[in-house]
């Protein structure tokens, strides 16, 4: 149960009294005559067998107020892809799967890597990026929301409550983020956002001032959650990162383009889980590691772009006073979990900060051996403008997929 305290620069939406869901999506039933929601799903294919999705699925199932879902589905071949069309089919609402290591949408990805528009790397913020370029083409939907696959405490309420500040006609926000307590099964997870990201911003804030980007990535509760929902005209000039910057990426594109009185946090669940990464010490190319690695260096290019100069002398002190401000939250968060009666590693705690302080030199050393860099992939705004039939293409690549191969 949240409380009613709003923190930091953005509209900190609570969950107070627990509403029924059948009023909650009562409402979304008639605001969705004005605004109609489209929800996208990224997916592996792994996750179909997987014990989190299948549950979505039949939760989903029960939605009325959504027109449209785009699933975009990574690492799959042709008899896999078969199969998800099987899988996804049960969905009542309109549903459109994105095979995306398929022919055809392979060729469409070879024609904007001609022109220096693709996605430079697989990953989740590629599928999200292709999904969205479908939900512009698309053109059925005024609000759109995005969930993760691997969610094993989903219900449906997690979508109403992300849906209904972007769906409000009466609301006038352009963006929500969703956020949760990271707690499961008797422990208290999240060591990202907890161990990474929160102690960085802090420190930044101690060594360059209380910059105004600071303080607003520091007054989202889970910057890192992979829910969120936004107006249509959002997707027109969003440029994200295709690594694991992606919902830092998101979060900053939000502050270039907006003012944070459009923007909001919504509280989407009492209890969240789903599938852990391993801390992948010692190999940077996977698992916390890389995310860790690829998250600093979204926060420091976007510092760059306001003018804050970096040195290797800059990344050194970030590190030292990362560590500090680390260690000092791990027995916030030990004291937190005693209270609570919950479980807390203090040796992996201690373990995690140790790898992402050396992890934040890391990307402080690519960023600066690589200061050109072209992190984002384009907006689809430019893709229209540079290969203005694209999305249409991709309509009929995605429609002809699933034409041929659900026989």
């Amino acid at each position: 149960m949240g409380d009613f305290y709003q923190n930091g620069i953005i509209t900190t939406l609570h969950n107070l009294v627990d509403r029924p869901i059948e009023q909650l999506e009562a409402e979304l039933e008639a605001f969705s005559l004005r605004r109609p929601m489209a929800l996208v799903l990224p997916s592996l294919y792994s996750e179909l067998e997987g014990p989190a999705l299948n549950h979505i699925i039949d939760e989903l199932a029960k939605v009325t107020y959504i027109d449209e879902i785009v699933i975009g589905l990574d690492q799959a071949n042709e008899e896999q892809y078969r199969h998800a069309l099987h899988f996804f089919s049960r969905l009542p609402q309109r549903h459109r799967v994105l095979w995306n290591d398929g022919p055809r949408l392979k060729a469409i990805d070879q024609r904007l890597q001609e022109r220096g528009l693709a996605p430079l790397e697989a990953g989740k913020g590629r599928n999200v990026w292709y999904c969205l370029g479908y939900v512009l083409g698309s053109g059925r939907a005024e609000a759109i929301a995005l969930h993760d696959c691997d969610i094993l405490t989903y219900d449906r309420r997690l979508l109403a409550q992300l849906f209904y500040p972007i769906a409000n006609p009466g609301f006038n926000y352009e963006f929500c983020k969703g956020y949760y307590s990271r707690v499961a099964d008797g422990r208290v997870n999240g060591r990202v956002s907890r161990l990474l990201v929160t102690p960085l911003i802090r420190s930044l804030k101690k060594i360059f001032g209380d910059l105004e980007y600071l303080e607003y990535l520091d007054s989202y509760r889970y910057p890192l959650s992979g829910e969120f929902s936004m107006r249509k005209d959002v997707l027109n000039d969003l440029r994200i990162p295709s690594d694991w910057g992606l919902e830092i990426g998101v979060l900053s594109e939000m502050y270039r383009n907006y003012s944070t009185n459009r923007l909001c946090q919504v509280d989407i669940a009492d209890a969240y889980d789903h599938k852990h990464q391993s801390l992948s010490a010692g190999d940077d190319s996977g698992g916390l590691s890389k995310m860790s690695i690829d998250i600093s260096k979204a926060i420091f290019r976007k510092l760059a772009t306001n003018g804050v100069v970096f040195t290797n002398e800059t990344f050194r002190s970030i590190k030292a006073t990362y560590y500090r401000v680390a260690l000092d939250f791990i027995e916030s968060y030990r004291n937190d979990a005693v209270m609570n009666g919950l479980e807390l590693d203090l040796h992996g705690e201690e373990q995690a900060v140790e790898l992402f302080a050396g992890n934040i030199v890391k990307a402080g050393n690519t960023f600066l051996d690589n200061p050109m860099e072209t992190p984002f992939i384009p907006s689809w705004n430019r893709v229209a403008s540079a290969e203005p039939g694209l999305q249409d293409d991709l309509m009929l690549a995605v429609a002809a997929d699933c034409e041929e191969y659900s026989q």
